[in-house]
């Protein structure tokens, strides 16, 4: 069941990202990839109906993936050649798709996204095999992906996965659990980290490739968060698995799995940006419809200074963004410094103005149905998924530190 009242509000117009800001970052076919993918966004994702339970959000997941896999927007996700030269995607077109897909339905977007985490593994390191089996599927919206890292004692200390990948002849025996894994349940296949040295700390952790019709496998529980995403654990018990389902190099997992994160988190920066630039249109349109003490709300002196400082915030975030994934497009082999920076400013910054959204609200903007509310909800994990702010801090102080 789902709610038949969509999140509309002021969603068609906040669905286009501006490129005149960061126009410097951009490629003339940016501009006009920004105008289609709002226009898709505005069309097929603002109207979509808030899912009332897990089940329903599950449901409306794989709509979504069949809407923007038709459209061709999962392309964008993947690697543009499966052969055996690999064309790395192009973050920047990622970002302003994920923003677009963020300022519409938050559901959407990481369905978009998970698109892209789950298949980067192969496009990095991938076999020719692996990427002609599955990438041109992900691109298509026929196949449904997922990265499976994260388990109960490994979060953001990665080298405390408990996995276990064995040999076992000319394969792997593959044994234990995941949690809080993004698509678990729905996805078509799943990278996985596991230990295949638990001697070698972060040295011993290697990728595999795991189809989720593969016997040993086994989708444990949905884990519901208060916003629709489709969350849950995953168990391997006994997962016999052949030589060719190892991604890249044994032990070359853990790096395999932060040259992808760095690639993506400007990524979950730009949805941060969707989420904020649908706050401030949101509230933009509310104080000047709304009127108190005779007059529209716009013309209070405070709540000017809560817009000034969201839009202020806004553009700030989504410069450090494309800074980031521009970078990326240029060929970078590592964006730590520049990845990190974008993914904290962006995230924190957007829970910022979608509060000040719904403080401006006011009791409209508790309400279950508000756009504004749903964003509340929503924004808050991605402080916490593909490196926490805390963990950014990190980063950017070791890389300063390191010269």
């Amino acid at each position: 069941m789902t709610s038949t009242d969509p999140l509309v509000g002021a969603g068609p117009s906040a669905c286009v990202p501006d490129t005149e800001l960061i126009g410097a970052f951009l490629d003339p076919s940016h501009h006009s990839l920004a105008r289609e993918v709002g226009a898709f966004a505005a069309a097929e994702l603002v109207s979509l109906p808030q899912p009332e339970d897990d089940a329903a959000g599950r449901e409306q997941a794989g709509e979504i993936l069949r809407r923007a896999g038709g459209a061709g927007w999962c392309g964008a996700a993947v690697a543009r050649e499966w052969g055996g030269r690999t064309e790395a995607p192009d973050f920047r077109a990622l970002c302003l798709i994920r923003e677009s897909f963020a300022a519409a339905s938050p559901l959407a977007d990481a369905v978009f996204a998970l698109q892209g985490l789950g298949s980067m593994p192969l496009t990095l390191a991938g076999s020719v095999e692996q990427r002609r089996r599955w990438l041109p599927a992900v691109a298509r919206g026929t196949a449904m992906a997922a990265f499976a890292m994260t388990e109960a004692e490994a979060g953001s200390d990665v080298g405390a996965i408990a996995t276990r990948a064995v040999r076992v002849g000319d394969g792997w025996r593959l044994d234990g659990r995941k949690i809080f894994i993004s698509n678990a349940g729905i996805a078509d296949f799943y990278c996985v980290f596991a230990k295949t040295d638990p001697e070698a700390g972060v040295r011993g952790i290697s990728c595999f490739l795991v189809e989720a019709d593969r016997p040993g496998f086994r989708f444990v529980r949905a884990q519901v968060m208060s916003s629709p995403h489709p969350l849950g654990e995953i168990a391997f018990e006994n997962c016999q698995l052949g030589s060719e389902a190892l991604i890249g190099r044994q032990g070359e997992g853990f790096k395999l799995g932060m040259r992808t994160l760095d690639r993506l988190r400007p990524t979950v920066a730009a949805a941060a940006c969707g989420m904020a630039a649908r706050a401030l249109a949101e509230a933009l349109a509310h104080t000047r419809s709304r009127h108190q003490f005779g007059q529209p709300l716009a013309e209070l002196q405070l709540v000017q200074q809560k817009l000034a400082r969201m839009a202020t915030e806004l553009a700030a975030s989504r410069l450090l963004v494309y800074r980031a994934a521009a970078a990326a497009d240029g060929g970078a082999d590592r964006i730590t410094l520049e990845a990190a920076m974008a993914k904290l400013y962006a995230t924190e910054a957007a829970q910022r103005i979608v509060d000040d959204a719904v403080q401006l609200l006011g009791g409209s903007g508790v309400l279950a149905d508000s756009p504004v509310d749903h964003l509340y909800r929503s924004v808050r994990a991605l402080r916490i998924y593909e490196g926490t702010s805390e963990v950014q801090h990190l980063v950017i102080a070791r890389q300063l530190l390191r010269g």
